[in-house]
């Protein structure tokens, strides 16, 4: 069995972005890596090529920052990558550069794909998310928040990638048989020191939005307000040891607080249920979950 990580990345350093350790918590069982390097207003290239390994293989590409209707261009990006990777490797582990894998995990993957490699009606598997946000000790709990997304994908170039690159489908838009692992997504796009998040803000939205929207809805302050949230709950778990140094570093203060919080009976009551039962009442699936 042959193993192939991809994801995409450009200005890094100047939003912030764990790439570093994204790319470094997947490694162990991959044999080769392709990360795609858009062209950058900072050091992002020099910073993926700092990777200690002969497995990262760099592809230097320029993003169309037209496509922005949806994300699209983070899906055309990912798709560059994807497709450059040979025939040989059987699996696709695609990463994105905000979130990580647990080391304590990565057996329970690797065995996954060896059990499934040879099965033709498993076309991905299936991961469960962990969504931080303000700092490392608070997760998203409330609807806003995707539970699980697909990260492995088989070899088979019909598969692309899926709007703003969160998911994947085929290309006639058919939804992917996948198969759940009991495995994590650490997912930090929401944990940065709030100046760096604002500059995020400001700059991902262009992904999407135009100029004008950007201008109208996007707050122009120095530091992001992470105040602005819904149910957070309080995380005692532990971290993939590759952020040990980003969380002994950070140097930013945040507490959630829940009095601030205003949800509508609706949302509050959806809440309860899916706590009660596990049942996320019309959740989006963008897979189709094979028994």
């Amino acid at each position: 069995m042959k193993v192939a990580g991809f994801t995409i990345i450009r200005n890094a350093i100047n939003y912030d972005y764990p790439v570093i350790e994204a790319i470094t918590s997947i490694l162990p069982i991959c044999d080769i890596f392709y990360v795609g390097v858009g062209k950058s207003e900072d050091e992002t290239r020099k910073l993926i090529e700092s990777i200690a390994s002969d497995k990262i293989k760099i592809i230097d590409t320029i993003w169309d920052d037209s496509l922005r209707q949806g994300g699209r261009v983070l899906a055309e990006e990912t798709n560059k990558v994807f497709d450059t990777i040979p025939k040989e490797y059987d699996w696709c582990f695609y990463i994105q550069s905000d979130e990580c894998v647990h080391e304590q995990d990565l057996s329970t993957i690797k065995n996954a794909m060896y059990q499934f490699k040879d099965n033709t009606k498993v076309d991905g598997l299936l991961f469960k998310y962990k969504h931080f946000y303000g700092h490392y000790n608070y997760i998203g709990a409330g609807g806003r928040w995707y539970k699980n997304e697909i990260r492995i994908i088989k070899n088979n170039k019909i598969i692309r990638s899926y709007k703003d690159a969160q998911g994947f489908r085929t290309i006639d838009n058919k939804k992917l048989n996948v198969k759940k692992i009991n495995a994590f997504i650490y997912h930090y796009g929401w944990v940065k020191p709030p100046k760096a998040q604002q500059a995020k803000q400001q700059s991902f939205h262009k992904m999407w939005h135009t100029d004008e929207w950007v201008q109208k809805n996007i707050a122009l302050a120095d530091e992001f307000d992470y105040n602005i949230i819904d149910i957070l709950q309080e995380y005692k778990g532990t971290h993939p040891a590759v952020f040990t140094n980003r969380i002994h570093n950070a140097n930013w203060n945040y507490a959630y607080d829940k009095t601030k919080v205003k949800l509508n009976t609706k949302y509050k009551f959806l809440f309860f249920i899916e706590q009660l039962t596990g049942w996320r009442i019309g959740e989006n699936k963008n897979y189709k979950l094979l028994k």
